[in-house]
């Protein structure tokens, strides 16, 4: 909500993608009929309004059942200090213009609006706990993580070794310059000796309204640039990545990495080299397994796939890493046919089936290389 009438606007309303953190595995609440759950955050500091509205429900004195406490499952995650009606929301609306983000500046882009016919404004910021203000409005973030993240948990926000993240948009009401939350990135720092630390990215979140326009690659190029710059970090992870993040940071890793020299063209066709390990770690703070996935992407676009030759090279090169699981559980039926009886050993081999492992290996082949030329076409409109 940026002005007042945005609260009966419902193109400014979006839905959850999961709800079943909150009402179970059914995603069910019972007891209702025409229940709607309404939640308005302002813009900017995320100040909430919660509603609730039916048109029945059940009665425990009559129907001899009792409705579903959405009320309580709702305020187990939005803190407390929320609006319950709309006046009071509105005069919270007004004092929006005093609101400014938090921490560092690290990165300002525009993008193009299509709809406004216009460039907007949008920043990037680095924050921490010792913000003032920052736990509260953090507090208020990280309830959309609930919604849209499918195992999300919140964090402990006492452990120092949290860095915070944050994408905001600029934008004008009555002359004034005001600021609206779009997503956000949380990243551990975790230890690693004797000297160095290893971020690892937690949780990642562009609010539905902003996403499908880069802020994702955005975020993710500004947190790979502040660490790079830093010589005690090692490189940088994710804890359980999406299949969406992963292939965000393919799009980001291949745009930092293809004006490495280790990556040219002609070293690209001759394989996966130490040296593109190294420099990929050095520069860029990349791991090992990222830096393959980079090199498969970049040989990829440096191969003709209509000529016979290169096209098997490739196919060979990459079925070399893709087998790598196939082939310790060949090494583990080695190991069982020394251990297991006749029957057991049966039972197990009917489970590895040969061919069955070609198919498999050629089906994540073909899926990679489809994964693979998204990315570049991506990259070709960068």
């Amino acid at each position: 909500v940026r002005f007042p009438e945005d609260l009966e606007d419902e193109n400014t309303t979006f839905n959850p993608e999961y709800s079943h953190q909150v009402f179970g595995d059914d995603e069910v609440a019972f007891g209702y009929k025409g229940l709607k759950i309404l939640l308005y955050y302002i813009a900017g500091n995320l100040s909430t309004l919660f509603r609730i509205e039916y048109t029945s429900k059940v009665n425990e004195k009559f129907d001899c059942v009792e409705a579903d406490d959405v009320e309580s499952k709702i305020r187990e995650i939005i803190p407390p200090g929320f609006c319950t009606n709309t006046d009071d929301f509105v005069s919270l609306l007004e004092k929006e213009v005093n609101f400014k983000p938090f921490g560092m500046l690290l990165h300002t882009y525009s993008v193009h609006n299509e709809e406004a016919g216009e460039d907007i404004t949008y920043q990037i910021y680095k924050a921490d706990m010792t913000c003032p203000g920052f736990r509260e409005y953090h507090e208020r973030l990280q309830t959309f993580l609930m919604w849209f993240i499918e195992t999300a948990s919140f964090i402990d926000v006492d452990d120092e070794r949290w860095n915070y993240f944050l994408v905001f948009e600029k934008y004008n009401k009555d002359g004034a310059t005001l600021f609206a939350t779009v997503g956000y990135m949380t990243v551990y720092n975790y230890y690693v000796y004797p000297d160095k630390t290893r971020p690892r990215v937690s949780q990642m979140l562009i609010l539905p309204p902003f996403q499908g326009e880069g802020h994702g690659a955005q975020l993710l190029e500004t947190v790979h640039r502040y660490y790079m710059s830093s010589p005690t970090v090692l490189d940088i992870t994710a804890e359980d990545p999406s299949e969406n993040y992963v292939k965000l940071r393919d799009f980001v890793l291949v745009k930092l990495c293809q004006d490495l020299l280790c990556f040219s063209p002609g070293k690209l066709m001759q394989g996966f080299s130490q040296e593109m390990v190294t420099e990929a770690q050095q520069k860029l703070k990349i791991n090992k397994q990222h830096t393959r996935r980079v090199y498969e992407i970049l040989r990829l676009r440096a191969t003709d796939m209509g000529d016979a030759e290169q096209s098997r090279s490739y196919r060979l090169d990459v079925k070399r890493r893709l087998i790598g699981p196939y082939k310790k559980k060949q090494r583990e039926l080695a190991k069982m046919r020394r251990c297991l009886r006749p029957e057991e050993l049966t039972n197990q081999l009917n489970q590895i089936d040969i061919n069955m492992q070609h198919e498999q290996l050629e089906e994540s082949f073909q899926q990679l290389v489809s994964d693979y030329r998204r990315v570049l076409e991506r990259l070709a409109q960068a």
